[in-house]
C-alpha cells in the first residue's frame, strides 16, 4: 500500500532520550523546558523574532481571531481545508468567500476588495499547498480598508518569501505541525505575529488566560502542548534538510514523469522558496482525475482530493454559494503520494498509471 502520505519519524533512540528526561523532571505540560527549546529553536530555524508552540493549527486559528477582536465578517478562501472556515464561525464571525486565482490556487486578490462590506474585518487566506498567496496586493486591500490580515500557513513550514519566512506576513500567522505535516511534533501548531504585544497576549490566551495563580489577564482557552510533542518536534528537526531534499528529488521526479499528462502544477510564486510540502496536480477534467484516482486505488496506490468539493458549497452551517473558479478546480485536482520513504521506484509505478490511464 502507497498512502497519500505517511508520517517521518526520527530514530526511536533519540525520541527516548527526551522522554528519559521528562521521566526525570516530572514535567508533562503547562509551558515545560521542552516547550521552550522546541519555540527557541524553530525562531532561529525559521528566521523569526517571535512564535507560541500551541496544540494544533486549528487553535492557532482561533487565538489569532479571537486576540485581534475581530468581528462581523471575514474574507477567506472556499479552496483550503474545513479548519480555515469553521475556525471563523467557531469564533462568531462570518465567513465571506471569494473565489481563486486558477494557477496558484490561492485566492485571487483581485476578488477580495469586491467582497469587502461595512461588516468586514480581516482577511484569512491560506498559503495553499504551501504556496505564498499575492501579500502584497493582499495587505494594499487591507490598508485601504482598515482590515487586519492572518495567514493561514498550515502547510507553509520553511517557505521562504522575498528572503524572509513566509510567516513573517500579515497581521499573525498560523502553521500546523500535525504528523501529516514535512515537518511535526505528532499534533501541534504555531502562531506567528510580528507585534511582541500581540505575542504576550496569545501567550496569556493559550493558558486560561492566567496571569499568576490567581489573576488573569485574558479570555484564555487551553491551547497548550505538552512536553511529549515538543519532544517530537526537537527530534525531527534537525532531519529537516534531509527530508526537504528527498521531498524535492520526489517532486522533481514526479515533473519529469508527468510532463505529458494533460494537466498542470500549480504556479508557485515567483520570489517564494519551495517546501514540497505536496504534488498537487490539476487534471485536465474530472473525468480524467477521477479515472486515475480509481487506477491507483486498485493498486492501494491512495490520491487524495485536495481540496474537494468547495468549502463554499458543502459545509451543512453555512449558505451554499456558487465560487466558478474553485468549484471546477476542486474536482479536478489530486494530491498523489509524497513523503520521505517514498521511493523513485513508487513514483514511477504511479506516474505509469497515469500515463496508462490517459493514453487509453
Amino acid at each position: 500500500m502507497i498512502p497519500v502520505t505517511e508520517p517521518f519519524l526520527p530514530p526511536r533512540e533519540e525520541y527516548i532520550d527526551y522522554i528519559h528526561g521528562i521521566w526525570e523532571r516530572n514535567w508533562l505540560t503547562n509551558n515545560g523546558p521542552l516547550v521552550n527549546r522546541l519555540e527557541l529553536s524553530l525562531k532561529e530555524y525559521l528566521g523569526l523574532n517571535h512564535l507560541l508552540f500551541v496544540s494544533n493549527g486549528t487553535l492557532a486559528l482561533q487565538l489569532a481571531i479571537k486576540s485581534l477582536g475581530l468581528k462581523g465578517e471575514i474574507i477567506t478562501t472556499p479552496f483550503s481545508f474545513v479548519a480555515t472556515t469553521s475556525s471563523i464561525v467557531w469564533e462568531g464571525c462570518t465567513p465571506v468567500f471569494a473565489d481563486i486565482d486558477p494557477k496558484s490556487l490561492n485566492i485571487d486578490a483581485s476578488k477580495i476588495e469586491a467582497a469587502i462590506t461595512e461588516n468586514t474585518s480581516a482577511i484569512l487566506a491560506t498559503h495553499v499547498y504551501g504556496n505564498p498567496c499575492d501579500v502584497e496586493a493582499i495587505q494594499k486591500i487591507a490598508d485601504k480598508h482598515g482590515l487586519k490580515v492572518i495567514y493561514d500557513g498550515a502547510h507553509a513550514f520553511g517557505v521562504e518569501l522575498r528572503g524572509k519566512s513566509v510567516f513573517d506576513y500579515g497581521n499573525i500567522s498560523i502553521c500546523s505541525l500535525h504528523a501529516t505535516k514535512l515537518y511535526h511534533s505528532i499534533e501541534g501548531g504555531l502562531v506567528i505575529t510580528g507585534d511582541p504585544a500581540l505575542l504576550r497576549k496569545m501567550a496569556y490566551m493559550r493558558n486560561f488566560g492566567f496571569d499568576g495563580p490567581e489573576s488573569f489577564a485574558e479570555m484564555g482557552i487551553n491551547a497548550k502542548n505538552s512536553e511529549f510533542h515538543a519532544a517530537m518536534g526537537l527530534a525531527n528537526l534537525k532531519y529537516l534538510p534531509d527530508i526537504h531534499e528527498k521531498r524535492k528529488l520526489l517532486t522533481e521526479h514526479y515533473h519529469k514523469m508527468l510532463k505529458n499528462v494533460k494537466g498542470y502544477t500549480p504556479q508557485w510564486h515567483p520570489q517564494a522558496t519551495m517546501n514540497y510540502a505536496y504534488y498537487p496536480f490539476v487534471f485536465e477534467s474530472e473525468k480524467l482525475a477521477m479515472k486515475c484516482f480509481e487506477a491507483l486505488k486498485r493498486i492501494e496506490v491512495f490520491a487524495r482530493r485536495y481540496f474537494y468539493p468547495s468549502l463554499s458549497s458543502v459545509l451543512p452551517y453555512l449558505p451554499a454559494k456558487e465560487m466558478p473558479v474553485t468549484d471546477d478546480i476542486a474536482k479536478r485536482v489530486l494530491c498523489l503520494p509524497l513523503y520521505y520513504d517514498l521511493s523513485l521506484e513508487e513514483v514511477d509505478l504511479i506516474s505509469r498509471v497515469i500515463l496508462r490511464v490517459q493514453n487509453n
